[in-house]
């Protein structure tokens, strides 16, 4: 092998650390240096394959290795290393589920901030295609899409063939990937007029009152899941009011390695974000890769901005939020309806949250109801599951997911992350329904 892989594994039972991007450092976009780390990371992975079946990356790249003339890393072309990077969607799950080396391991094993570093220096170089900017694109996309008239336009083309193959043809959307269907009116139009009234109850690291980040997606697609999660809070006794304005997360655009569109969207929303904060306001999101965006890849990218990381302290995932208010005796429990048995798919980017099983433990609160809990991933990872080049793929991942969901007998299908959601109601032809769990929750409270 072309590096010792007999080296101290002292330090791999500490908790893990994360060291900062560097994005702005002299060999981040530094062909030989990042070739250097990449073969140097891929001749580990190579050595562990134990996160060999979490997506394709790991598959892609034995491959290379073992149908190569050493059967070794150094026998693998370094352009083909690209084909590595093409198939992470930056889950994160080798980092915080499965690989023994990351930090303080001396090794040194960051796997999907590599890949990240790949696609930034691909962006940097070659850019990206109209379809993958176009797809990234969700916030101006969702609030021209979602306006009255427009949105039945687009709805229908969308479930119209012929339409479906021109779309295949010019942005590369499988025809039969499951695409949004957008609503009006925009949840931060339906809900403009929240204002947080009445008095704050703080417990545990809860303030008591709430700012709603709309999300693209939920703003466009989905703003009943915003008025839901808006619904339970209130009756929870805890003052809401929307974000006063917001933009995408960055987190597509971080997926392409496009990282000046990042940091202009950090700088749109992290001083609004973080003046809510001073006003007393926690943090939360309906979407858990917008809520990630804001606890660690934006940290990690600007570790030194204390808005930043004001903003990182003051985000919660929704049903850890809840459950920081059920600690404290603080949550209803008033439930007027079970929810009967429920097949929980949990969504990558919540998992890595590193915060439990928050939204099984909230949901089984309710009376008479089951949650059957599926920790496998969905396959659809922003834009990898509507691609043309990769839907096959993410069908293929997603498949012992819906076979689960399927052998679990339940009445409902449910997962924190909608497009996940709807990927695998469309591989299972809605069978199972699919909701959101906060749909679910007010639905249980019977608001």
């Amino acid at each position: 092998m072309s590096s010792d892989l007999s080296g101290s594994r002292e330090g791999n039972l500490e908790a893990p650390t994360r060291h900062p991007l560097g994005q702005d450092g002299p060999e981040f976009l530094d062909q030989a240096a990042l070739e250097k780390e990449m073969e140097r990371i891929f001749n580990i992975c190579h050595g562990c394959r134990r996160c060999v079946s979490l997506c394709h990356a790991f598959p892609t790249l034995f491959d290379l290795i073992d149908e190569s003339e050493t059967m070794e890393i150094d026998g693998v072309d370094k352009a083909d290393y690209g084909k590595v990077v093409e198939q992470c969607y930056l889950c994160d799950l080798c980092y915080q589920t499965k690989c023994p080396y990351v930090p303080p391991h001396p090794w040194n094993v960051d796997f999907p901030h590599l890949m990240l570093r790949a696609k930034a220096f691909h962006f940097e170089r070659e850019g990206t295609s109209l379809g993958n900017r176009f797809l990234s694109d969700t916030t101006t996309v969702g609030r021209i899409a979602a306006r009255p008239v427009i949105a039945e336009t687009v709805n229908a083309l969308n479930r119209s063939k012929p339409a479906r193959k021109l779309l295949d043809k010019t942005l590369h959307v499988h025809p039969d990937a499951e695409v949004p269907e957008y609503k009006h009116p925009r949840a931060r139009k339906k809900l403009r007029k929240l204002d947080a009234a009445g008095s704050a109850t703080p417990a545990g690291r809860t303030h008591g009152k709430v700012a709603i980040f709309a999300t693209c997606y939920c703003d466009s697609v989905l703003p009943q899941v915003v008025d839901d999660l808006a619904a339970v809070l209130v009756h929870n006794d805890i003052p809401v009011k929307l974000v006063s304005k917001e933009v995408c997360c960055g987190m597509p655009k971080l997926e392409l390695g496009d990282l000046a569109s990042v940091t202009k969207y950090k700088n749109e929303n992290i001083p609004v974000l973080a003046q809510a904060v001073r006003d007393g306001f926690d943090l939360t999101a309906a979407i858990p890769s917008c809520v990630l965006m804001f606890k660690q890849e934006l940290p990690l990218m600007f570790p030194d901005d204390e808005d930043v990381k004001r903003v990182q302290r003051a985000f919660f995932d929704p049903f850890e939020y809840l459950a920081e208010r059920h600690a404290a005796g603080l949550l209803k429990t008033d439930f007027k309806t079970s929810l009967g048995k429920l097949a929980w798919h949990v969504a990558c980017h919540q998992r890595v949250q590193k915060i439990g099983p928050k939204t099984r433990d909230i949901l089984s609160l309710v009376p008479d109801t089951e949650v059957v809990t599926i920790e496998r991933c969905s396959g659809h990872d922003g834009t990898y599951g509507v691609k043309t080049q990769t839907y096959a793929l993410s069908r293929k991942i997603a498949k012992p997911v819906e076979r689960r969901i399927a052998e679990s007998g339940a009445a409902i299908s449910t997962s924190d992350c909608p497009m996940a959601g709807a990927h695998l109601a469309h591989g299972l032809n809605d069978q199972p329904p699919q909701q959101h769990p906060l749909s679910l929750l007010r639905k249980a409270y019977g608001i």
